[in-house]
């Protein structure tokens, strides 16, 4: 509530010199935005990525005279701690952040501080075409957005499986019951490697009955109860694994090392693109493909926030748009630029927009936007911590 009433008087309320628009008129926010800068704190740790930033940038100073500057981050809690600093220090208007890439506790951390510009995401023009069905584009590692956050990125959990070997198989039980037929060709990174959290997670969504209670914090539920079904699992699957479970990869590229030296046949990933990259960079056979579970697999996606004090914010909602639709889109999931997975439903696309989707060369191992299926909620952060400390005490090695 403190959220919503702090929006309202941001909408309401202009600072000083700088235009206030409703972000619902349109027309009024690109008249607003012509001129301005926007300071975009963002990881920088990737040339690509970098490159891509560069480009969009160079695309809405083109198009609609916002100059973006890319303020290179390798911690996203620097731009939350400057943004809180700032609003310690009284500067409420024109602050050093005028939008940031975000996900997380991040997130939540700057939404129950009040220090989040907003709503305005859901009422951009891009909007129209954002999955909101298929992909989790409206909760942020289960704290719902509420229109503080636009999407711009999807990751996903996909199975990398050597297909001279298998195929695909549709749910957690099948996976089980293959490695059973087929004793050490399966592992998965060791807890708490975020690979290894993560397929704890997937399994444990898979396997519990109601997937609901993963959405509220580990204290709220019987922990108990709701993870016997995903132990019961492992001590099915562990002597199964490579080396009988005794030994595990310690990181996801010395998983795919396992599978290039064919001791293994089937790994996680949490990048749609991340075989076909491998592929073609040597890393993995060219028989390796990937495939998701028919109920779905664990999805988040890359989030854009604009701060309270932004002296920009047009500006940043118009990159944000920008970001949002569909040629920016579909470069981003170009494997030769990004091979980022979209936020757009493209079933729902003009027909040609859609047809540059369908025909985008994504890699031999790919799976198309429609092929990935169901994008499942991530549980809330505290799940991941309960299940490590967990695992660490059945299953930890040396």
């Amino acid at each position: 509530m403190r959220s919503a009433l702090l929006a309202s008087t941001l909408l309401l309320a202009p600072l000083a010199g700088q235009a206030q628009t409703d972000p619902s008129d349109w027309e009024a926010v690109l008249q607003a935005a012509d001129g301005q800068t926007v300071y975009w704190h963002a990881w920088g740790g990737s040339t690509t990525t970098n490159d891509f930033i560069s480009w969009a940038g160079d695309r809405v100073a083109e198009d609609y005279g916002v100059t973006v500057e890319h303020v290179k981050l390798t911690d996203t809690a620097d731009a939350v701690t400057r943004v809180l600093s700032e609003r310690e220090a009284g500067q409420d208007e024109d602050g050093a952040v005028d939008l940031i890439w975000i996900n997380g506790a991040n997130f939540a951390s700057m939404k129950e501080q009040d220090l989040l510009f907003g709503p305005w995401a859901e009422q951009l023009p891009s909007w129209e075409y954002v999955d909101t069905e298929g992909k989790t584009v409206q909760t942020d590692f289960t704290v719902p957005t509420e229109g503080y956050e636009a999407p711009w990125a999807m990751a996903q959990v996909v199975f990398m499986y050597d297909s001279a070997d298998m195929e695909p198989q549709p749910s957690m039980e099948a996976i089980a019951d293959w490695a059973a037929a087929n004793p050490g060709r399966f592992t998965y990174p060791q807890p708490p490697d975020f690979l290894g959290t993560t397929f704890l997670k997937q399994a444990l969504i898979g396997l519990v009955e109601d997937p609901a209670v993963l959405q509220q914090p580990v204290s709220e539920s019987d922990y108990e109860a709701v993870t016997a079904p995903l132990w019961a699992y492992l001590e099915e699957l562990t002597p199964n694994l490579w080396r009988q479970g005794r030994a595990y990869p310690q990181t996801g590229p010395r998983q795919l090392q396992l599978m290039n030296d064919d001791e293994i046949d089937l790994a996680i990933s949490f990048s749609p693109n991340e075989a076909s990259t491998a592929i073609a960079n040597f890393q993995l056979p060219e028989s390796v493909r990937t495939f998701v579970l028919e109920d779905g697999t664990i999805g988040n996606a890359s989030f854009l926030a604009i701060p309270y004090n932004s002296g920009s914010k047009e500006g940043a909602m118009v990159l944000a748009n920008f970001l949002m639709s569909p040629e920016a889109q579909l470069r981003a999931q170009d494997p030769e630029v990004l091979g980022y997975g979209t936020v757009l439903d493209t079933d729902a696309l003009p027909e040609e927009q859609a047809r540059a989707f369908e025909t985008l060369p994504l890699g031999i191992a790919t799976l198309s936007p429609s092929e990935l299926g169901q994008v499942l909620d991530e549980p809330h952060p505290s799940w991941a911590t309960a299940l490590n400390e967990d695992w660490q005490e059945r299953y930890g090695t040396n």
